[in-house]
């Protein structure tokens, strides 16, 4: 039978993309046929040379990024209806338009014809994101009568406010919760103590996520561009992945005894630091970035091309360069294949979707 699927969230980058990778991949083993689509875009790529602007159907980065992990075949990709932007939020506000559009009724006319398989859809970071486009979450569960998983960030009981205000809003709708980024020591405590309290509430909890670093990671290109950095060596290596943030302003003995402490790191120091820099290389270091007046010693350069580490000369004090670096932390796109695979991984041993295949009504192999 055919079935349809909305993953939402209360809050940006709780991680829906996750949960897609890891529920496909279970329903793939399984010979299933998945489709994967989010009806509003957030983010598209700008076309290449040579190649034709998209119309008005895009494709998300999001929805590329996972059927290129996943070698979802071209058709079971679905290209969004609208593209969440300034410009078209101008447009549409200034039109009065909250109309999803006719692209919507072909959506769903288009669902209804599969013959097989179950498709998912990403909605957008909030519940209340896409209203003016008429594709907010509530309203593509209402329009599409499909039911909802919420992904949901959990730091303590507090935590729990966001998502019963999503079942007050999806009601019946609301086919299950994942809680996701739990401190690794809380997760048995919150399994045997805080999921069955959630489970009286009407909240089903299909999995609980320990909090990953590899997951929360950023690529050095992505610092490169929020620092709107200069690249002084190794630009073939902005792919590596920065898991944690030190600050060399101390002496180089403590530094040195710090850095060892530390894994996969970016180093903030002066550009004057000669001392902190070499410590840094020869740590478990991903980037140094450097700021200040000055340029690094040549010698410096030198060490870091031999050890591969990238160097990056930035505007900003250190303050604000270490501000940016924190906001990056947890809020920049799945779109690395190393952190797809673990994630789909993670999913897989932390959670149960028996219920919800009942609800769906897929027959699995046993």
């Amino acid at each position: 039978m055919s079935s349809t699927l909305l993953i939402g969230s209360c809050d940006p980058f709780s991680g829906k993309s996750a949960l897609v990778l890891g529920l496909t991949r279970t329903l793939m083993k399984q010979g299933l046929s998945v489709r994967y689509g989010k009806p509003l875009a957030t983010s598209v790529r700008p076309p290449r040379q040579g190649e034709t602007p998209p119309s008005q159907a895009c494709l998300d980065d999001d929805v590329r990024f996972v059927g290129n992990i996943l070698g979802l075949p071209d058709e079971n990709l679905l290209p969004s209806l609208h593209l969440l932007g300034a410009a078209t939020a101008q447009e549409r506000l200034l039109r009065g338009n909250l109309d999803p559009g006719e692209g919507f009724s072909r959506l769903r006319e288009q669902l209804d014809s599969y013959p097989d398989g179950l498709t998912l859809l990403e909605g957008t970071g909030t519940l209340s994101e896409g209203l003016l486009y008429g594709l907010s979450l509530p309203q593509l569960a209402k329009g599409l009568e499909a039911p909802v998983v919420l992904v949901h960030l959990w730091e303590d009981s507090r935590s729990v406010d966001p998502i019963l205000a999503a079942r007050n809003l999806l009601q019946e709708r609301l086919a299950g919760v994942m809680l996701n980024a739990v401190d690794p020591d809380a997760v048995d405590r919150l399994r045997a103590e805080v999921v069955p309290a959630l489970e009286q509430l009407g909240l089903p909890v299909l999995g609980v996520l320990p909090r990953s670093p590899l997951l929360r990671s950023v690529t050095v290109e992505e610092l490169v561009d929020r620092l709107e950095a200069r690249v002084l060596c190794c630009p073939e290596r902005l792919d590596l992945l920065v898991e944690t943030l030190s600050i060399g302003a101390m002496n180089v003995n403590s530094a040195m005894e710090f850095f060892r402490r530390r894994r996969n790191m970016a180093v903030v120091t002066g550009a004057d630091r000669t001392d902190i820099q070499l410590a840094a290389l020869e740590a478990s270091t991903q980037c140094l970035i450097l700021t200040g007046a000055g340029e690094p010693l040549p010698q410096l350069i030198s060490r870091a091309e031999e050890l591969e580490v990238p160097i990056l000369k930035v505007e900003q004090d250190t303050l604000t360069t270490v501000e940016v670096i924190e906001r990056a932390f947890g809020h920049v796109r799945l779109h690395e294949t190393v952190k797809a695979s673990y994630a789909i991984r993670l999913v897989q041993e932390h959670c149960c979707f028996d219920r919800l295949f009942e609800r769906l009504g897929l027959l699995l192999k046993a």
